[in-house]
């Protein structure tokens, strides 16, 4: 089946996954944290759903995306979800389910390269806006 054709959340159930292994991986390998709760306090900063809201805005106006990525991205965002985290807006919750769709969606379309891409800048961003956060 097309990505374009499945529905949204069941990408953004996917990418969720995908980006968690991607996540695990960096800790585990390119970070050596070895050690589960430092994992665990570590992962927190790139699976939080205000991280991955952030991200995007930064991404969109960055230009960061191709057009097809902003319109996955908004087709994941702008989906019904009957499910909110009470930790969560719901304007961010849906911002996040826009970024774990468009991974969902390049993972179905074999494009891992751009997922690392994605997963490079987005590791950056990250650590920068983590800095940001604590400031405040």
């Amino acid at each position: 089946m097309k990505p374009e054709l499945m529905n949204v959340l069941a990408l953004a159930y996917l990418g969720d996954s995908v980006f968690e292994v991607y996540v695990r991986e960096y800790l585990l390998i390119e970070k050596g944290i070895m050690k589960p709760d430092w994992l665990q306090k570590e992962s927190k900063l790139f699976v939080s759903a205000k991280a991955q809201a952030a991200f995007m805005q930064k991404a969109i106006e960055n230009q960061w995306l191709n057009e097809e990525e902003i319109r996955i991205y908004k087709r994941g965002r702008n989906a019904k979800s009957r499910h909110v985290p009470k930790n969560t807006s719901v304007l961010v919750y849906n911002q996040s389910t826009g970024f774990e769709a468009l991974i969902g969606h390049l993972y179905l379309e074999k494009k891992q390269e751009r997922i690392k891409e994605i997963f490079e800048m987005f590791k950056q961003f990250v650590y920068e806006y983590e800095k940001k956060s604590r400031q405040i």
